[in-house]
């Protein structure tokens, strides 16, 4: 049996390439990924003992109570803890530091890394007794003396295009700064080498920006040899002030470091191994179909075995066998090519960053997981056609004709696929009502889609038949070869079927997902166009930083500016989670607001007195005219508040409104502006653009949008789901493309016979390729077909959900897309099916003839 099992395996050498190839793509990403994963983790680690290198132990204030209001209060970290830790025995040397953050102008005035704010790093130049910086040796230039002189480093310089000698616009909290770039250094902080930048001021003007004169936020120590870090780090503890300051391990500083970067990048795992499930998902049909298709062409042969007395289990264990070295194959060629995706992934998902860089770690997870999922997905896979194989009666080899499957076996799958897709269809139908995104709904609805994807699947085989004979009609029109690709396609229906599933679920996952997204967009279009009334915002980059009152003032005083309205947002802590709120002024609010009350009004905002949005209302259950305990800015102190009115949701509004005199007293900083709104004379033109940008002084913190940039960028939010969605097409369209391929070549060697007759009887070689290519045509638009339908159907269920979460959500089908998606399928079968024709136009009818 091993002997037949490797023979079977040689003399199907090419089918099963292409099956090893639609695996092989599916554990190329899972295992990708993952040394991309165990590389980055290791970059990180290294890069972060590097930044840490020399720092035993690190001492911070500590932060205040969560829930509590401590009020202002002097820094701990001063020179006086300086000099009195410089005292405690086993401290070598004594380091403070200033440190923050800020964002600065590339050398063309635009924000430079502005969206990565938690990595846009600021601090002091700290010489050390060998006179320079050790966490930031100089590569050019030297270091910054006084408030009008910064340094950045290498990689900041790099993107921003700025040398030496420049003049450098940046902000840290609000107003702007200008300073002469007199230096550039080198860094290994994984912060700013996963993409951030890094700001370097003298030690006076690091201090004021970010503490206070004559005070730090960190103090570096290192220790004595002999010292330990968790020995010094008792050490200081006993000096500090217990309620005020305490000491952390350089390692344990650089192992937080590493997870905090390694978790704000983790996302990038998750594109790529949604592509690997995509693979192996759509491959796995394809595997099954090539199994079960040799297993039948050989079913004389294996009828012979059981009759020369092979077991059945013998059988089966064969037919597993081969799927066995299948699955190896494909999991050896998926490792390798997984290894370079790993290598390219820092490119294609860092954009402008460079996460950091070092060797590919081959972790024994990433090989583990390779041949896991290669061979399991394979064998599993095959575990069917094995059945089927075991099942074969000796007296088959006797038979010469081929055998229909039983009706009583269609007539189960029949009731099988329709009570899946009635539970698939009811699922999502109960659920349109809901109008709630909760994630509990969502996770409902992709198994309701599930479902109603699985009937489809099973059903397929069933409806294959009607569904052919009627879009047949098209084919018939080529005359003879159109009816002869319509009657092969209808042969075996359970074949058409498995074949066309591949087709049915990439077609069904992008149709569902182009039209939620092209869905979503439209409507978070006319959100964001209906909620504002003003015709320009300017706001703040980060929650952290405020716009400077002069600013405020100078767009009000700008040509062309009727009206500016300043918003203060802060946060708003509820029982379920952290909210945002706008602190307004009543009298003025519908000048720049769009508001849609349900009840109550704006009017009788004050202090005490707040309107919430519907989805807070709703998720809260209050009404107007109840009260709602919340917590509100620094403090989070519950608090209750009367309710004075509801509106719909409005992303301007955010989920709640109060005065601004009680919202920017409560702010984290107080009495701050997050947002101006302005009201202008006329259009918004370029040149008002520019003067309302001069006006806040081009600070890279500020954004300046007028309502077309608003809704554009509303409707870019949409922008990964997308490139999510063109990667799921690509994928299903090469492994689709290899199951045609597979089946059309299986198909064209069991005819032989047949299509040598035709040639006897008169059809050319065009006719004969013409036949095959139709046949192809037939099952792709059978599979696109279905998987519209289904796309259709779920993106209809998913989306109800969104009303609960955009008021203006409608079902919008992007005719483009669809369209554009039904053409690719159809190319696809034309494009595969050109290898089995060639082959098939080849056949002369005396080679046919002596076929047996």
């Amino acid at each position: 049996m091993l002997r037949t099992t490797l023979r079977n395996l040689l003399a199907h050498k090419a089918r099963l390439a292409m099956t090893v190839l639609a695996v092989c793509l599916g554990v190329a990403f899972v295992s990708g990924t993952l040394v991309f994963a165990d590389s980055i983790a290791a970059a990180h680690r290294a890069a972060a003992s590097k930044t840490f290198a020399g720092i035993d132990v690190t001492v911070t204030e500590k932060a205040p109570e969560p829930g509590t209001d401590s009020g202002p209060r002097a820094g701990a970290l001063d020179d006086a803890l300086v000099a009195r830790l410089a005292r405690v025995p086993g401290v070598a040397a004594v380091r403070p530091s200033a440190d923050g953050s800020a964002i600065l102008n590339a050398a063309d005035g635009s924000p430079l890394r502005a969206d990565r704010a938690w990595s846009n790093l600021a601090g002091a130049y700290v010489p050390d007794t060998g006179g320079e910086d050790s966490r930031h040796p100089l590569a050019e230039g030297r270091a910054p003396s006084h408030s009008g002189e910064v340094a950045v480093d290498g990689g900041t310089a790099d993107a921003g295009g700025l040398r030496l000698g420049d003049t450098v616009t940046l902000a840290t909290d609000g107003p702007i700064m200008t300073a002469r770039l007199v230096g550039i250094v080198t860094t290994d902080d994984t912060r700013v080498t996963a993409g951030g930048t890094l700001v370097l001021f003298d030690k006076a003007t690091a201090q004021k920006l970010f503490a206070t004169p004559g005070h730090y936020t960190g103090i570096d120590l290192s220790a004595t040899p002999g010292t330990t870090a968790y020995e010094l780090a008792d050490l200081v503890t006993a000096v500090l002030p217990a309620d005020r300051a305490e000491a952390t391990t350089g390692q344990a500083q650089a192992a937080q470091q590493a997870i905090l970067v390694d978790t704000l990048t983790r996302g990038y795992e998750k594109v790529p191994m949604v592509f690997a499930g995509i693979s192996l998902f759509i491959g796995s049909f394809l595997i099954v179909n090539t199994f079960t298709m040799l297993v039948k062409r050989r079913t004389r042969e294996t009828a012979l075995l059981r009759a020369i007395g092979a077991s059945r289990r013998q059988v089966s264990r064969s037919v597993l066998l081969e799927a066995l070295v299948v699955g190896l194959a494909a999991s050896v060629a998926g490792f390798l090519l997984g290894l370079g995706i790993a290598a390219v992934l820092p490119h294609a998902l860092g954009g402008d960053s460079a996460l950091p860089s070092g060797p590919l770690v081959i972790g024994p997870r990433s090989v583990v997981a390779a041949l896991g999922v290669g061979v399991g997905v394979t064998v599993l896979a095959a575990w069917l056609p094995s059945r089927v194989a075991a099942r074969t009666s000796p007296m088959e080899a006797l038979r010469t004709a081929e055998q229909p499957p039983p009706a009583q076996r269609f007539r189960l799958r029949g009731a099988v696929g329709l009570v899946l897709l009635a539970l698939g269809a009811g699922w999502l139908i109960s659920l349109s009502g809901a109008k709630d995104a909760s994630e509990e709904n969502l996770r409902d609805a992709m198994a309701g889609c599930g479902l109603f994807a699985a009937g489809l699947i099973v059903l397929a085989p069933v409806i294959a038949a009607p569904v052919i004979r009627l879009t047949g009609r098209l084919t018939g029109r080529f005359g003879v070869t159109g009816r002869l690709a319509r009657e092969n396609a209808l042969r075996d229906p359970r074949r058409t079927a498995a074949t066309a599933a591949t087709l049915l679920i990439s077609t069904g996952l992008v149709t569902g997902l182009a039209v939620t997204g092209h869905s979503t967009g439209q409507a978070l279009d006319r959100q964001a166009a209906a909620g504002l009334g003003a015709d320009y915002v300017v706001s703040t980059r980060t929650t952290m930083a405020g716009i400077d009152p002069a600013a405020v003032r100078r767009l009000a005083e700008t040509p062309g500016v009727r009206a500016a309205h300043p918003i203060t947002d802060s946060t708003l802590f509820t029982g379920s989670g952290v909210r945002q709120i706008s602190g307004v002024d009543p009298a003025t609010v519908r000048d720049t607001m769009k508001l849609d009350f349900v009840s109550g009004s704006a009017d009788d905002l004050a202090p005490g007195r707040i309107a919430v949005s519907a989805s807070l209302a709703r998720e809260s259950g209050v009404t107007t005219g109840g009260l709602l305990n919340v917590g509100m800015g620094r403090a989070g102190k519950p608090t209750s508040y009367q309710v004075v009115g509801v509106y719909k949701d409005n992303p301007v509004a955010h989920d709640a409104l109060g005065s601004r005199g009680e919202v920017a007293a409560s702010s984290f900083l107080p009495d701050s502006v997050q947002r101006v709104l302005l009201r202008t004379d006329g259009p918004a033109t370029a040149a008002l653009e520019n003067r309302l940008r001069t006006a806040v002084g081009n600070n890279p913190l500020l954004t300046v949008q007028d309502r077309d940039q608003l809704v554009s960028e509303a409707a870019g939010t949409m922008g990964d789901l997308l490139n999510v969605m063109y990667g799921m097409l690509g994928i299903g369209v090469v492994i689709s493309a290899l199951g045609i391929v597979n089946t059309l070549a299986m198909s064209v060697a069991e005819r032989t016979r047949e299509i040598g007759a035709l040639r006897a009887l008169g059809m050319d070689r065009a006719g004969i390729r013409r036949m095959i290519r139709l046949e192809a045509l037939t099952v792709a638009g059978f599979g696109a077909l279905l998987g519209l339908a289904g796309g259709l159907f779920g993106a209809w269920g998913v989306g109800s959900l969104a009303n609960g979460a955009i008021d203006q959500y409608t079902l919008a089908l992007p005719w483009g897309t669809l369209l554009l998606v039904c053409l690719l399928s159809l190319a696809v079968g034309v494009l595969a099916a050109a290898v089995p024709a060639r082959r098939a136009a080849a056949l002369s009818p005396l080679e046919a003839a002596a076929h047996t």
